[in-house]
């Protein structure tokens, strides 16, 4: 009798169903809140560091906007025609800009590519000091452009410069004027910027070489395929998701130079190096037209995320 009472009680004291569902349910809620909570902060980061800006650039191309004067009238889309109308002041010197950053990126990105994948084949292999060569070939990249541009100024100079100086004497010119003339210039900005970056696409290269499985390079061998065979069949089919990743960020940060061409041509000669950026952050900082500036930027964002797409839609990885 004792051990009924016992279990009655036991049942009287058990919460009624109706409760025992809103407890499941306020649980299921708060689960399902849960990473939104966690997400929250870098949302509010976003929206005030990203997005925020880029509305508030977008209002800014619509208008006049003269960092020295009190009144920032509307102007409409008057900002973006005058970069396609040839009566416009602008037009010359902003085509030229795309001009000088299309032959920079249709030059550079091709190297950053094909460059750095055959560093990434040799430091894959097994070979003694593997380590330390990789470490060497990565550590240009954490330098700032800052020291890259000023190192590679004087190292460049016509007059005063190393590599010159070294060209002469093993009977080579030595008066190439490396950062004054064309298309001398060009070599000087790329080839800076391919020494510069190559260790970082080297590394992302090497993680992917890393991920592909060695059972199907002993398979491939096992069928008497070549070396060539087995890269062209297990190598970059097994790279192709990380080759995106690196085309499109090599596009995107090589249509984005500013600090080389600033500092080691200068945009010698005479403009012919200046960039977009560069171009941008003239309008916007030297001739004090926020509006003009922030159209640019508008309109150079927006075919940098075509591009992206392009790359995308025809490169993207698919599942055979």
């Amino acid at each position: 009798m004792a051990g009924i009472g016992t279990v009655g009680a036991a049942r009287s004291d058990a919460p009624p169903p109706a409760a025992g569902r809103g407890r499941r349910e306020a649980g299921r809620r708060g689960r399902a809140t849960t990473p939104y909570l966690f997400l929250a902060p870098y949302l509010l980061l976003f929206l005030v560091f990203g997005l925020a800006p880029v509305l508030f650039g977008l209002w800014l191309s619509l208008h006049q906007w003269d960092l020295q004067l009190p009144n920032r009238p509307f102007v409409g889309l008057d900002n973006y025609q005058d970069l396609f109308s040839r009566d416009s002041a602008i037009y010359g010197d902003w085509w030229s800009s795309v001009r000088a950053t299309g032959i920079f990126t249709l030059f550079s990105v091709p190297l950053l590519m094909v460059v750095p994948l055959g560093l990434a084949l040799l430091l894959n292999e097994q070979f003694p000091g593997r380590t330390f060569f990789r470490a060497v070939y990565f550590a240009p990249y954490v330098l700032g452009v800052a020291v890259i541009g000023l190192l590679w100024r004087f190292l460049l100079d016509a007059n005063l410069g190393l590599v010159n100086r070294l060209l002469g004497a093993v009977g080579l010119p030595s008066d190439t004027p490396w950062v004054t003339d064309v298309p001398w210039a060009w070599v000087s900005l790329v080839g800076v910027t391919v020494w510069w970056t190559s260790g970082f696409n080297a590394v992302i290269y090497l993680a992917g070489l890393q991920d592909i499985p060695p059972e199907l390079y002993e398979a491939a061998k096992m069928d008497g395929a070549s070396a060539w065979d087995r890269f062209r069949n297990v190598t970059l089919p097994g790279l192709r998701p990380v080759m995106l990743f690196v085309l499109t960020t090599t596009i995107l940060a090589s249509a984005n130079v500013f600090g080389q061409s600033f500092l080691i041509t200068q945009g010698a000669p005479g403009e012919e190096t200046r960039t977009v950026v560069w171009r941008i952050v003239d309008e916007g900082l030297r001739d004090n037209d926020a509006g003009r500036a922030a159209a640019m930027s508008i309109l150079f964002a927006l075919a940098l995320a075509v591009i992206s797409i392009v790359n995308f839609r025809f490169f993207r990885y698919r599942e055979d």
